[in-house]
């Protein structure tokens, strides 16, 4: 019999931290109109400004795995959590844009560990029954992240005029984050160490203390036997992946890693004030605006966790693809033609809906079910990586696209989401040919599936 309750508590202290990785990367959107003037920022520089914490989310994502093999997951998220704590009030009061950047890469480190240890240790402490439910929490923890940011950024320059704003409202907007990071730190100190670590390091009393407390004593037994047998049987290394089998699946969970950033998704999410802006909306009613792609975000992504077992993986990525495309290039279409004006939000929430409903949670679905337990770590750690890099590329290169004046005076604003657009046919050409349906198939089943495509 599950400890319910326990379990629940613990899962919600562990998705704190998916709330912070959604509130990390998207709080730069109502800051970074006001920064840019600021500092003075280039286009180039602008860009800077909203990616230089990627790159500490890839190099957080880089180390998460030795960290959480060394201090283990719960301790790992600690340490997230102080990182997300100085990010927070360091580029709250920082007095040069070069301090500014350090401390934003502090709270991308955090946020890579993060994207890694908190759905780890969330589907080591859930029983196998509930474990897809409770680890999906996560994606909703960081949708929700991003609503709760765009609302905070809103309230805030609600707060006083344009100069004020200008001098100390953006200041603000980082600075809030230290609250939930604190939370997420105290809570951590209430919640047990992943039973599987334990157990990883020998700890077995321990570990199924922890696993009666979850699970009971009825099931905890059986549960430890299973973890066990699970670490004898992993030993998988990066030359497993260098068989031709393995080589195409993790082919296609890169592309769809890149796919998945390079039709522009965090473009939107990081720029959203701005883009709004050009549409022709005055400052308050662009964050406005930004709170609605949030709201759209949240809901549309709830729809996608009940959906996906239903519809499948394939069908959801390229009827949302092919959604997501249309309204890029109409959107493209309003802005080259400069019939801008409300009707262009429509659009953007349609590319978000789509997005949400389909790429967002899926990419990550395929990326757990198409690779076997011996090669995932190793599978998933250059997927996140190869994610967030073409994260950085999207959110550097949109304002060096956007305000460039040369593309300015021949497209009037319309490139980046032509370009997206682009990325959107190529992506769904990619997924008629070459990405399989994972629907109810076993884990047997998929690396039959690949032997028999690679020997094609």
């Amino acid at each position: 019999m599950h400890n319910k309750q326990f379990l629940y508590q613990i899962t919600i202290v562990a998705t704190l931290g998916g709330l912070l990785f959604g509130y990390d990367t998207a709080v730069i959107s109502g800051a970074i109109s006001n920064l840019a003037e600021y500092f003075g920022l280039s286009p180039a520089q602008k860009g800077w400004a909203a990616s230089s914490a990627l790159v500490g989310c890839v190099a957080g994502a880089i180390l998460a795995s030795y960290v959480s093999t060394v201090l283990g997951r719960r301790k790992g998220m600690i340490v997230a959590s102080v990182l997300f704590f100085v990010s927070a009030l360091g580029s709250g009061l920082a007095d040069t844009f070069s301090a500014f950047i350090i401390y934003r890469i502090i709270g991308g480190l955090g946020v890579g560990l993060a994207s890694m240890l908190a759905p780890m240790y969330i589907a080591e402490i859930s029983p196998a029954s509930q474990r897809g439910l409770l680890v999906s929490l996560y994606q909703l923890a960081i949708v929700t992240g991003i609503i709760v940011v765009y609302f905070v950024n809103y309230l805030i320059a609600l707060q006083g005029d344009a100069t004020w704003n200008l001098n100390l409202g953006w200041r603000w907007m980082f600075a809030s984050e230290a609250i939930p990071s604190f939370l997420y730190f105290v809570f951590l100190f209430l919640v047990p160490a992943s039973p599987r670590w334990q157990a990883m390091r020998g700890e077995n009393n321990k570990a199924k203390n922890t696993l009666n407390k979850i699970n009971g004593e009825a099931l905890a037994d059986d549960i430890f036997e299973e973890i066990k047998e699970e670490l004898k049987q992993e030993k998988g290394t990066l030359k497993d992946l260098m068989t031709p089998a393995m080589r195409l699946a993790l082919g296609i969970g890169l592309g769809l890693s890149i796919f998945q950033q390079i039709t522009g998704i965090n473009a939107i999410m990081y720029y959203a004030p701005e883009i709004f802006k050009s549409f022709g909306s005055s400052g308050d009613t662009a964050l406005l605006q930004t709170v609605m792609v949030g709201s759209v975000n949240l809901v549309f992504t709830v729809i996608a966790v009940y959906s996906i077992d239903r519809i499948g993986r394939k069908p959801l990525l390229l009827w949302g693809m092919v959604g997501m495309g249309i309204c890029l290039f109409v959107v493209g279409a309003g802005l080259y033609t400069q019939s801008t004006g409300l009707w262009l939000l429509f659009f953007m929430l349609g590319f978000v809906a789509c997005f949400a409903v389909s790429w967002g949670p899926a990419v990550w679905v395929l990326l757990s079910e198409i690779f076997p337990n011996k090669v995932r770590g190793a599978a998933m750690s250059i997927a996140v990586f190869i994610q967030w890099t073409a994260n950085f590329a999207v959110s550097q290169t949109f304002p060096m696209m956007a305000e460039s004046e040369a593309l300015k005076a021949q497209f009037h604003g319309a490139f980046p989401f032509w370009f997206y657009g682009m990325m959107s046919i190529l992506a769904v050409i990619f997924v008629l040919k070459f990405v399989p349906e994972t629907k109810q198939k076993t884990l047997e089943e998929m690396t039959e599936l690949w032997e028999t495509r690679s020997k094609k």
